[in-house]
């Protein structure tokens, strides 16, 4: 156990650990407490060497289902100074942090999913949904408009039409939906969303982490789509010569292609084999 939390539990098994928002009976909705200790969750975990893998999912039926109107918004609409001094923690370990985290992290969505919700799933570099998971960008439902990052994000990952449909009507969509949309990885019936969860993460927790933190990089750090095709090839191989570096001497090229050569593994079906 990493702390003892008001609005998170927190729980680790075989390199995996799992962070559940707890407020079930909110629908997980984030209120500043919450914003407040993801920011230091997350802080902590990522330089925790039981931690392989970080799970992010909800407790009850809920991933989550956004902010508090009450808490989040209400409470402080008279505060200028904590107003804004929550909106930068939020910010800070929904995007800032999560979508630049140092290892693998998987969004579980087991339930409802709304307005803020959406960035910590488009920060996590899976997102795996409940077939009967519900989805909703809501906030054109009490007048307002998907701030934040949450049209950024949707206008990122969705199909264009589809994100302004569902941000204009705040119609809700399920799972199923989500992934054909592009906004999830993948969606799964809800009796096998932990376990596909799980297989997911021991696949990502066997791979070499420096390497997978570097492939995150590739598509995170820089937008690549935005570069010429000389720039990608330079900066490709920049980033390719300092995980060489990285790894002083013990690289990808000493290891993966040997050990390939001496047939120990075969690369497109196989995970290299670790050295001691």
């Amino acid at each position: 156990m990493t702390g003892n939390y008001e609005t998170i539990l927190v729980s680790k098994a075989d390199g995996v650990t799992t962070v559940r928002f707890n407020r079930p009976h909110k629908k997980n909705a984030m209120n500043p407490t919450l914003h407040r200790e993801m920011y230091h969750v997350l802080d902590e975990l990522e330089f925790d060497d039981e931690t392989q893998v970080l799970v992010l999912t909800g407790e009850g039926d809920a991933f989550s289902a956004g902010q508090d109107l009450k808490e989040y918004f209400d409470a402080n609409k008279d505060s200028p100074r904590d107003r804004e001094e929550i909106r930068r923690i939020s910010h800070g370990w929904r995007h800032q942090k999560l979508y630049n985290y140092a290892k693998p992290t998987i969004a579980m969505i087991n339930g409802w999913c709304f307005g803020g919700a959406f960035t910590v799933v488009a920060s996590a570099d899976v997102a795996i949904a409940a077939d009967e998971a519900t989805f909703g960008i809501s906030e054109i439902n009490f007048g307002s408009l998907p701030a934040g990052l949450v049209a950024k994000v949707v206008s990122g990952l969705m199909l264009p039409r589809q994100a302004l449909y569902y941000s204009m009507t705040g119609e809700k969509f399920d799972g199923r939906r989500a992934t054909e949309l592009g906004f999830t990885t993948m969606s799964v019936p809800r009796a096998e969303l932990e376990q596909r969860t799980l297989q997911i993460a021991d696949v990502l927790k066997r791979k070499d982490p420096r390497a997978l933190r570097a492939t995150k990089e590739l598509f995170k750090g820089v937008d690549l789509r935005a570069m010429s095709f000389d720039d990608s090839w330079h900066w490709l191989n920049a980033r390719e010569r300092q995980l060489t570096l990285e790894q002083k001497n013990k690289n990808w090229m000493d290891q993966g292609v040997a050990q390939f050569m001496q047939g120990n593994y075969r690369p497109g079906v196989e995970v290299m084999p670790k050295s001691e």
